[in-house]
Order: structure tokens, then C-alpha cells, then sequence
């Protein structure tokens, strides 16, 4: 995790969704902990391979949606300042791109 910084106070582009992203947190919450119960109950290698690949890409949907947010409202707030804000948010936003693609 990073630090946070003073700049990510306030109103976040993701505020409207915010209970759909925590039903859907939850959901991944009960997968990831039904993933351990497979290996605790010595579940086939693949279905939980199978699983941890759902998990995955439920993971990667949020943070798409999160970044979809951040772009649309944070950025493009900050972008209209034309300040050294908007450059901030730019960077902010490429780096978490980076991590997405990386991970």
C-alpha cells in the first residue's frame, strides 16, 4: 500500500458506485475464502486453479471500474485546473495503469 496523500481527500469518482463495489468486494471476499476450503478439503488442483482464475478477474473488474472512476472524475477535475494537481492525477493514473497491466 501507499501512503495517502492530502490531494486524495474528498469526494472520490467511485462515491456513486460505492456499494456496488463493496457487494461486489464481498463476493470476492467469499470466493477467496471458499478457494481455502478447496485446499483444505483437498479439493482437484485444477478446479481450484479454475477458481483462483475467476477470482482474478473479479478482482481486475473492480479495479478496471476504480480506475474507470478515477479517470472520469479525478482527473479530469484536476486536468481543468491545469495546475501541477493535473499532472499529479496524470501520473497517479499511468502508474496505476502500469500495476494493472503488470499484475
Amino acid at each position: 500500500m501507499t501512503a495517502s496523500h492530502d490531494s486524495h481527500e474528498g469526494t472520490h469518482g467511485y462515491i456513486t458506485d460505492k456499494d456496488k463495489y463493496l457487494q461486489r468486494l464481498k463476493r470476492i471476499e467469499g470466493q477467496a475464502r471458499g478457494i481455502s476450503r478447496m485446499v483444505d478439503d483437498e479439493k482437484y488442483c485444477i478446479d481450484i486453479l479454475t477458481q483462483i482464475s475467476a477470482l482474478t478477474s473479479a478482482l481486475q473488474a473492480v479495479g478496471l471500474g476504480l480506475l474507470d472512476d478515477h479517470l472520469s472524475h479525478c482527473v479530469v477535475d484536476a486536468a481543468r485546473s491545469e495546475g501541477p494537481e493535473a499532472q499529479e492525477k496524470l501520473k497517479e493514473a499511468s502508474d496505476a495503469i502500469a500495476r494493472l497491466v503488470r499484475s
